[in-house]
């Protein structure tokens, strides 16, 4: 078990997963921040306000709303992780919440220690184009959910290299039954948000080992493009120059 608190960012915590993991951190004497992309979804955040979470308020397709938030923490009490859970299925949001988010707030927040992206299965059938520079980063025509989160698995294995003080990995949650999972959808929800808190705050041997791709506290092997550097380097370039925000 342990006993170290922690200050934690988990995006996209209105529901599901993100949810599921602020109740837990919070049940577990972690300090939470939550994230809701409007103030009608924060209304909805008020059971864990009252437990103490603290919260911020934008939305990922806008970028100067992902920027204010990075200040906005930047001025507050630094944080040791965060968990950036936030993701969207389909439609033209894709690429800014999925892969420009995390992106940018990673570029822009003083380092926490620990950064967990939240990768899918699906990242496997994700391309690793060539060149990325026809990519729709701003998300003008629907994206494929599986490129982004090719790379956002990629760029948690980047950051890994990049920044070798940081603890940076990727976690696959599972096919939960969650609004975007559908209630069908076969896989353990307790599980699914189990792993990211375990490394966001663990001091397990395992969890404090960096540049991972984990499903229910496993390392497995990820798309054969994750660890591939001049991919890496590519992927990190084309976002830099996009955004104009360095890591």
């Amino acid at each position: 078990m342990d006993h170290r608190t922690s200050r934690i960012l988990v995006t996209g915590s209105a529901d599901g997963l993100g949810r599921a993991a602020a109740h837990s951190l919070l049940s577990a004497g972690h300090e939470v921040v939550v994230h809701a992309r409007s103030h009608e979804r924060a209304a909805g955040l008020a059971p864990l306000l009252e437990r103490g979470a603290g919260i911020v308020v934008g939305d990922f397709t806008d970028r100067a709303a992902v920027r204010r938030i990075a200040a906005e923490l930047n001025d507050a009490k630094p944080l040791d992780a965060v968990i950036h859970n936030a993701g969207v299925w389909s439609g033209p949001a894709v690429m800014p919440v999925n892969i420009i988010a995390p992106y940018l707030l990673t570029a822009l927040l003083r380092a926490p220690r620990r950064l967990v992206y939240l990768s899918s299965g699906s990242h496997f059938e994700g391309r690793a184009h060539p060149s990325l520079a026809g990519i729709d980063w701003q998300g003008e025509h629907a994206g494929s959910y599986a490129d982004s989160k090719l790379f956002v698995t990629a760029l948690a294995a980047a950051v890994s290299r990049l920044r070798p003080r940081v603890l940076s990995n990727a976690v696959d949650p599972g096919w939960v039954p969650t609004k975007m999972g559908g209630s069908q959808a076969p896989d353990d929800l307790e599980l699914g948000h189990r792993t990211q808190e375990w490394l966001a705050t663990s001091d397990d041997a395992q969890a404090m080992t960096s540049g991972g791709y984990w499903y229910h506290r496993r390392r497995r092997q990820p798309h054969r493009a994750v660890h591939d550097r001049a991919f890496q380097d590519r992927l990190v370039q084309a976002l830099a120059d996009e955004t104009g925000a360095s890591l």
